[in-house]
């Protein structure tokens, strides 16, 4: 917990932008930054094990704790599978859904967009039940398709991992779920800077900040529609981002919102209680604007 006093940093410099990103008007060309540590006063209790909170319109790092600490992230491991997606795959494209997609996510626990085998479904919503349900079914589609295989997206994700500068993430699936052979890792601050990134990109700045989709019933598929678990939603700006939980990571959220022509983005690791991240995402960007 913070006590009313955090150190806060400025990054040296934020990394080259994937290729093909748009970049949104409230976050155009980053200045040079120049590192400065100073002193917060009244910032918000943060309860988790890990904050971190930036301007990525200026790069002024406002909060930091334990921000570079590495730990599982959990679901928040689906931004970088959308990412990774939205570089590979055209949103017209049909990914056909098979048992072992189904039987990934219920095998391990995992939450699900209740999709079923034989559906062919478009990449455009397939993004959709990734990130507002949290779909580990859909992970495991996408993954599969667009690897091609597992092994092979992964190999993905961590290479986009290294080009976007997250030096302390590593990822071993697509979901963010428990591996008998060790989980993957990230921290606050590399959370935020994958965030930033894909936020430049219209199709995942619209998928994140919605709080349901809807897709018809056709030939292809059964009717879905998907809720957003992230309860961020319906406050003024707010973009998403993601929410997660497994027992090893705890509660996380990555959040971000568009304030007074500036793009706010944290990440919360580690808490306890689920609500409580909202509440704390939700204060945090309320003292960062006005700090």
């Amino acid at each position: 917990m913070l006590n009313g006093k955090v150190r806060i940093s400025v990054c040296a410099t934020l990394l080259t932008f994937a290729a093909g990103l748009t970049t949104p008007a409230v976050a155009q060309a980053t200045p040079t930054r120049i590192p400065v540590t100073e002193t917060a006063h009244n910032a918000p209790a943060t309860y988790g094990r890990a904050a971190y909170l930036i301007d990525a319109t200026t790069g002024k790092v406002a909060l930091s704790k334990q921000g570079t600490e590495r730990m599982p992230v959990a679901s928040l491991t689906k931004s970088m599978t959308a990412l990774v997606v939205l570089k590979e795959a055209k949103l017209t494209d049909t990914v056909t859904i098979t048992s072992a997609d189904v039987r990934h996510a219920d095998d391990n626990g995992g939450t699900s967009a209740d999709l079923r085998p034989g559906e062919r479904v478009a990449v455009k919503d397939l993004l959709y039940g990734l990130m507002l349900p949290s779909g580990a079914d859909a992970a495991y589609a996408l993954a599969r398709t667009y690897g091609p295989g597992l092994d092979g997206f992964v190999g993905k994700m961590n290479a986009t991992a290294r080009q976007l500068g997250m030096k302390d993430t590593k990822y071993v699936n697509a979901d963010g779920l428990p591996m008998s052979g060790g989980d993957g890792y990230s921290t606050a601050r590399d959370q935020a800077r994958l965030a930033e990134v894909a936020l430049r990109n219209a199709t995942f700045r619209t998928v994140t900040s919605s709080q349901s989709h809807y897709v018809p019933r056709t030939a292809a598929h059964r009717s879905h529609t998907w809720t957003n678990t992230n309860k961020m939603l319906g406050t003024p700006g707010a973009l998403g981002v993601k929410t997660g939980f497994t027992r090893a990571a705890g509660y996380c959220l990555t959040f971000a919102a568009d304030r007074d022509g500036h793009r706010l983005i944290g990440v919360i690791l580690g808490e306890s209680a689920s609500n409580r991240r909202f509440d704390t995402a939700q204060s945090l960007i309320e003292w960062a604007r006005t700090a």
